[in-house]
């Protein structure tokens, strides 16, 4: 491929932009409709159309509704025009502040979601306002499928920016590894086709490098043969939790064995079981049938089981997690050793005990998640081609820790912040007690504000990517005037 540039856009009209105090933008016809004003029917139904609760009740001074490339370039050069702070939205599932912003404006990329499969190149491109589910229901057309979110209704901009776990990350490494160019607005507002030729080290900083360099409009992915998988959800007793961490351990030292078996092992609290118990979410993408990869965990008591031959569609639509809550979450990544996994589900039962105490009927969700990080994966994800997060130094299988919990009020968030913080903290600790128990890396997409993971990319990826963002926005736009995620200037200064 090689680089188009189209040429820069007219601000926005100034009668839309007037409510938010912006100095003498030149005007454009035909935008108007495009931004949401507070007060208007349109703006609340955008708030709330984000997965948390805390995102949506973030209330920017307007929303900006893009309809094309061209569009994205005009409301980045009014914005930079009038120093005026901005977020940026794909699907709004991210936590609060990373996507939304307070007296700023949200461009809201969700009218960019055309999904066009090219048979001939047997390759996808798709608008960065897309939902995973829209991709896959697409693709799905045609027996493809993409290395995708494993819920239909997160947004494909964040997950495919910030690394990207999926079904498939055992065969084809993450997400962003199967990326095949970026079509990107720039802060002076050019938009730039990016590939492994055109722009190559701008290609590189995007796999796993976030909100730091662009709005990415549009992205190419390669497709997967996926006509039908076999999975879905299980729940066991919270007397099998013993069984299932050896079976976790298990399953990510022989994965390598079966890279097309994914499986998230999940202990938790809801508030229909009022009680910890063991879910999972576990899927062959060849479409085998009770493989074997699966015979250790499947032995244990059940509750429910939901295991079928079905498509990749179907399949994302029934793990949906519910949202419209108050969501908080930290990630480690640590040695796949069942002792580190037993500590970290000890302390989970403690904050279920502390939450249960002080929240009313246990309306409130918790999660201590297990995933397999193998280093097939690692290999996998290296012979896509580099992408900037640095997992490579992994030298032997790890799991990804995903602690959340999901809470109502803002008195129970602050309360369960300060539990979760310590657990994580507590699981940290134990973890540099045994040898090589910690890993390095940090997966970004479950990463708490406050944990700073680009700071775990390792210095040469750190260099790389803010050498990359002083050269494609010099002005330090997406630095200083989109503050939300994680920032490249920022790095070793986020830990608070």
């Amino acid at each position: 491929m090689t680089a188009v540039v189209a040429p820069r856009a007219a601000p926005l009209s100034p009668e839309r932009l007037e409510p938010l105090n912006l100095p003498n933008p030149a005007p454009t016809a035909g935008l108007q409709p495009q931004l949401l004003l507070p007060g208007e029917a349109g703006y609340a139904a955008r708030q709330e159309s984000y997965w948390s609760l805390s995102s949506g009740q973030v209330q920017p001074a307007a929303i900006f509704r893009p309809s094309s490339a061209q569009d994205v370039s005009a409301a980045v050069q009014a914005l930079v025009q009038a120093k005026q702070p901005f977020a940026v939205r794909s699907g709004g599932h991210g936590f609060a502040f990373s996507n939304n912003i307070d007296g700023g404006v949200t461009i809201d990329l969700g009218q960019l979601s055309t999904v066009v499969y090219d048979i001939a190149s047997e390759t996808v491109t798709f608008g960065a306002g897309c939902l995973w589910q829209d991709v896959y229901d697409e693709l799905h057309k045609y027996g493809r499928a993409v290395s995708g979110a494993r819920e239909g209704d997160v947004g494909v901009g964040g997950l495919l920016l910030g690394g990207g776990v999926t079904f498939f990350t055992s065969r084809h490494g993450f997400a962003c590894d199967n990326v095949l160019a970026y079509e990107v607005v720039l802060a002076d507002g050019r938009t730039v086709n990016v590939d492994r030729e055109s722009h190559p080290d701008l290609f590189r900083c995007l796999k796993g490098g976030s909100n730091n360099f662009g709005v990415v409009t549009k992205f190419t992915m390669v497709t997967i043969p996926c006509a039908k998988v076999w999975g879905g959800m299980a729940v066991m007793p919270r007397q099998a939790i013993p069984a299932a961490i050896e079976s976790v351990v298990s399953f990510a030292d022989n994965v390598v064995n079966d890279a097309d078996s994914d499986l998230t092992a999940i202990i938790t609290h809801t508030p229909e079981f009022k009680d910890v118990v063991v879910s999972s979410l576990f899927v062959n993408v060849a479409g085998v049938e009770k493989p074997a990869a699966y015979d250790q965990w499947l032995a244990q008591p059940q509750i429910r089981n939901t295991a079928k031959m079905t498509s990749l569609p179907a399949l994302v639509r029934e793990a949906k997690v519910p949202g419209m809550m108050r969501e908080i979450w930290f990630t480690l990544t640590l040695k796949n050793d069942a002792r580190i996994l037993t500590y970290a589900s000890a302390l989970h039962d403690q904050l279920v005990a502390d939450l249960t105490a002080f929240i009313p009927g246990q309306e409130f969700i918790t999660k201590c998640i297990f995933q397999h990080l193998p280093t097939v994966a690692i290999q996998n994800s290296v012979a896509a081609g580099r992408n900037v997060m640095g997992v490579e130094r992994q030298q032997h299988n790890g799991i990804l820790f995903h602690a959340i919990s999901m809470v109502m009020t803002n008195e129970q968030e602050a309360f369960a912040y300060e539990k979760v913080k310590t657990w994580v903290d507590s699981v940290e600790e134990f973890s540099r007690g045994i040898e090589g128990g910690l890993l390095e890396w940090r997966y970004l997409n479950y990463a708490n504000k406050t944990q700073d993971p680009m700071a775990t990319y390792g210095e040469e990826n750190i260099r790389l990517m803010q050498g990359v963002a002083a050269k494609y926005d010099p002005e330090e736009v997406f630095q200083r005037l989109c503050p939300g995620g994680f920032k490249v200037l920022a790095i070793g200064a986020q830990r608070k």
